[in-house]
Formats: structure tokens, sequence, C-alpha cells
């Protein structure tokens, strides 16, 4: 009998998610995620919401995560609709370092351009060069307007500062970007949406064209129309439509494996041997229960 697949979701933000969306996404088989750093939906308006923001990153939603079985990792960076407050992004370049050696982040991002304004170019720039500066892995939004001359600019810039593209994810990709972004060795990743960007049947047939190699798939679920379990729901459609059980395996789970794992922070072992789920545990005075009883895997407590 096959073992069922594991997936990694690398682009997905679940603080716009609720509780319940993280026991959907482990019963589907997802055993890890990356959340990058995003807007709200409003501006923030002071460098403090930014660090409450990134703190959470780095300590409710992993334990969240955890209190199901799924390991949580983040990319922190200035994002590119927010970079245009310039004496705002300024403080914030500021904060980036302080959050950046946390343990679950993996890389800068997710960071690049919205509008390509000036002000959204010249963090992009500085962010990169922080990326350099720390050895890290970079996760670039492209523009959701203008879309393939974006994706060609962000790549671009990356190789204008010496960035090593196999170290760099470009994010949103459609059938317009993809053959640019795998000719310049590139990551390419798909965001599926029930109604914009890529649907999962065309991600089915961008698979059958370009093969796997450098594809990865995300649901970018947030607090608009988005599904979080994306992934698995294409991993299920493209072996519906005939494509390879190592091609799913490697788009849905092991391409962000190697793409996001560069920095050794992010480790197969820290899902294939998991610890205890022990869902009476808090943090800082709170749970994720609303009175249901607790799992508690009593037989791995030590």
């Amino acid at each position: 009998m096959q073992e069922k697949l594991r997936y990694i979701d690398p682009h997905v933000h679940m603080t716009s998610r609720t509780t319940d969306d993280y026991e959907a996404m482990a019963a589907a088989g997802i055993v890890a995620l990356i959340e990058p750093a995003f807007w709200l939906g409003q501006p923030r308006t002071q460098v403090g919401s930014f660090q409450d923001y990134f703190s959470s990153l780095v300590g409710w939603e992993p334990f969240r995560a955890s209190q199901f079985g799924i390991k949580h990792y983040c990319t922190i960076g200035l994002n590119s609709k927010e970079a245009n407050n310039e004496a705002l992004a300024e403080q914030v370049m500021e904060l980036l370092p302080l959050y950046l050696h946390k343990e679950n982040v993996v890389a800068v991002g997710e960071i690049g351009y919205d509008d390509q304004t000036p002000a959204e170019d010249k963090y992009f720039r500085a962010q990169l060069e922080l990326a350099k500066e720390l050895d890290m892995t970079v996760q670039v939004h492209t523009p959701h307007r203008d879309k393939k001359a974006g994706t060609i600019r962000s790549m671009e810039v990356c190789l204008e500062h010496g960035l090593d593209p196999s170290n760099v994810i470009i994010d949103h990709n459609n059938e317009e970007t993809v053959q640019e972004v795998l000719d310049r060795g590139f990551w390419a990743a798909f965001t599926i949406y029930p109604k914009t960007k890529m649907g999962n049947e065309r991600m089915v047939e961008v698979v059958r064209q370009y093969g796997s190699t450098n594809i990865l798939v995300n649901s970018s679920a947030d607090w608009g129309v988005s599904d979080p379990l994306a992934v698995p729901k294409t991993a299920s459609l493209m072996l519906k439509r005939g494509i390879a059980r190592a091609d799913v395996e490697k788009t849905c789970y092991g391409n962000a494996l190697i793409a996001f794992g560069r920095n050794g922070k992010m480790k197969e072992s820290d899902w294939l041997r998991p610890g205890a789920i022990n869902q009476t545990k808090l943090y800082n005075d709170n749970s994720v229960l609303r009175g249901q009883q607790p799992r508690v895997d009593s037989d791995k407590i030590q």
C-alpha cells in the first residue's frame, strides 16, 4: 500500500485564518507551512503594529499550528504595498534584523513590487541587500497589474544585486511568466485561488507542460476569498488528470522543502519525528480550545 502524500503549503497567511483551518489542513495531510509577512487589508500607521505582527509570526502562530501537528515557518519583510509610506518604512527596516534571526524564519519576504513605484523599488533593493548580508533566501511578491513586466523586472533587480536565482522564489506566477522564471533559474511558485490567479485546473496543465522542476504550489490563503486546502486539492486533481505521483510530490512538497530549507531552519525531521501534541498547553495563558476535549498524546509524552 502506497504511503499517503504529505504536503507543504509554502505561502499561506494563517494570521487571517481560523484555528479550524489548522485542524482541516492537518487532516488533509499538510505537515508544514510557510507564512509570509504581508499587509493586513488596511495600512498600518505605526512601527509598533509591525513589531506586534512580526512577533505573532514567530510566537503565537507556531504555537497554534503545533496544537494540530503542523510545523509553522515564516518569512519576514516589508511588504511592497506598505513600502510607499517611506517614513514608516525606514523604521520597519530597522526592525527586520531583530526578527530575521528567529528560529522559524526561513526567508526575507514577501517583498517586491505592487504598483512598481520608486519607493517600492528602493525598499525592495534594500531588503535584497539585507538578505545577501544574512545569506538568506528571498520570497518575491510579483505585482497583480502588469504581471509579466513586473516579474521580469523583479528578477533583473535580483540579478543586479548578485543574488543566486536558486535562492529566490518568484511567487504568484501564471502561464505568461513561468517560462521566463524557469529559464533564468529561479523558483516558480503558483498561487491557487478559487476565483482569481491560477485555478487548480490551470495548474495541472502548467505541470503537464513544464514538468515539476523548480515549481511550487501554494494557497496564499488570506482574509479574502481563498482556500487553505488548495495544495492538497490541487495534488488530488493532478493525480486524477494523470500527472505522475513523483511530480505531484515535488510540486506540493519536495520543492518547497529544498527552496526554503537552505538555511537549515526548515528540516524534514521537524515533522517526520514530531513531538507529542498536548492541547492542554497554553501560550501567554491562551488556549486554542473552546470547551472541547483536549488532545493529549500521552503515549509520546516522556
